[in-house]
């Protein structure tokens, strides 16, 4: 029995399949419920995740992560005793260590949705680059700036129950975490940062999706607010 048996990490993957088992065996040390989502992998990802113990849950063709997301919350929200989730990369940036701690405000009652920052504290990890325009889509973004966050793009979020069956994700790229952002900006959820340490590896590094596309994502979704 563990005292982390009502949280589920989900963890959407695509072609992950050189680092996907070592990072699902590392997180299950700590939270016994996973469920990784293969969002139509070419590569040997389904396979490796199938020795894991995860749940897997498989798209047939590649729909992108805001889907793979919307699928492992759907899973993990029907599995008996699940009370808070957490959305978790397949790529190793990610660390256990703070979704204890996001999982703890959550049990204080201190929020409903705890987001990860990389920007609270400065511990010199995140690229300059990246840095500047992480800190300038948080800066332009209405939401953002409504729910006062200093990091609106980080993908390691946990959420309870309630904020869980809330959330409809229907941005099947990767628009789906300024969706979520306006999501929670427009709900009554109580939603809290807190410090998070990313782990930007070789590999990470090299999966990571263009900065000019990040750009152009902020951009749009800014545009779709302002016309609302």
């Amino acid at each position: 029995m563990s005292q982390y048996d009502d949280v589920w990490l989900v963890i959407p993957a695509y072609n992950e399949g050189q680092v996907i088992a070592g990072v699902v065996e590392d997180a299950r040390k700590t939270f016994p419920h996973i469920v990784v989502v293969d969002d139509g992998s070419t590569d040997d990802s389904a396979e490796h995740i199938a020795t894991t113990g995860a749940h897997l849950v498989r798209h047939p063709v590649n729909l992108g992560q805001g889907a793979a997301l919307q699928t492992g919350l759907k899973y993990a929200l029907a599995q008996p005793g699940a009370r808070y989730f957490a959305t978790f990369d397949a790529d190793g940036q990610h660390q256990t260590a703070d979704v204890e701690k996001m999982v703890e405000v959550l049990r204080r009652d201190e929020a409903d949705v705890v987001l990860g920052s990389r920007f609270i504290e400065q511990n010199g990890q995140v690229p300059w680059i990246k840095r500047v325009v992480l800190r300038t889509a948080a800066a332009v973004s209405p939401t953002a700036r409504k729910l006062k966050l200093t990091d609106a793009h980080n993908g390691l979020r946990v959420l309870s129950r309630k904020a869980a069956e809330q959330l409809n994700i229907t941005m099947n790229g990767m628009a789906h975490a300024s969706e979520i952002v306006g999501f929670l900006a427009g709900s009554d959820l109580r939603v809290a940062e807190v410090p998070v340490d990313i782990l930007y590896t070789e590999y990470s590094r090299a999966k990571g999706q263009s900065l000019i596309n990040g750009v152009n994502i902020v951009f749009d979704i800014t545009m779709r607010e302002r016309d609302r």
